[in-house]
């Protein structure tokens, strides 16, 4: 059984070992970042594992550190890009959720935005009468209480970077999906918060 003091060393190691893999792995791969980490430093005892938030923070840590000024920039070109669409999209009430609004986002990660209509249909057609080519997946969200529901995500390339709309229904703004890293519901934030975002950092 690991002691309290060796399990907190283990964990922040791991931590710190996850989050220098993600960038490999993809930004949401947490738990593939978590395994191999804990493969590497030979970590098996799981009690001693990070959680998805004690990873999140050990990024923000290394970019400050190693990539300020990069990352301060990458930032700000992905959240004017999140701006504009927002208010491109502005008649589907968009939230901006994930990386870009914590800050520990990469251009290849890209813009991620949950949009509220009756149907998917209705973003297509926007899509099109914009002239705007795009790429439809369906992903898996999950939901509190247990539930999980598929939604279209519609991509598109907008300034070399990626932005990827959310179709949600509109009872989801009451009842959002759960944000893959804390688990708790992705509200998100709109144009008006987005704006004051960019302010702060000029």
């Amino acid at each position: 059984m690991a002691t309290r003091g060796k399990c907190e060393g283990q964990r922040q190691r791991l931590a710190y070992e996850s989050a220098r893999m993600l960038s490999e792995l993809g930004a949401d791969a947490f738990d593939r970042a978590r395994r191999k980490a804990a493969a590497r430093l030979g970590v098996n005892d799981r009690r001693c594992w990070p959680d998805n938030e004690e990873i999140r923070q050990a990024l923000l840590q290394q970019q400050r550190l190693f990539h300020a000024d990069k990352q301060d920039r990458t930032l700000a070109d992905l959240r004017q890009r999140a701006l504009t669409a927002m208010r491109e999209f502005s008649a589907f009430a968009p939230r901006l959720v994930g990386q870009t609004v914590d800050g520990t986002a990469s251009l290849d990660a890209g813009v991620h935005l949950q949009l509220f209509a009756d149907s998917p249909e209705e973003i297509a057609l926007d899509l099109l009468q914009r002239g705007i080519p795009w790429q439809q997946r369906d992903d898996q969200f999950r939901y509190a209480g247990g539930s999980s529901e598929t939604h279209p995500v519609f991509g598109f390339i907008a300034g070399g970077i990626p932005v990827h709309l959310i179709v949600l229904p509109h009872q989801a703004r009451r009842n959002p999906p759960l944000s893959p890293v804390s688990g708790r519901p992705e509200r998100g934030i709109g144009a008006a918060e987005l704006s004051r975002l960019i302010a702060a950092a000029e």
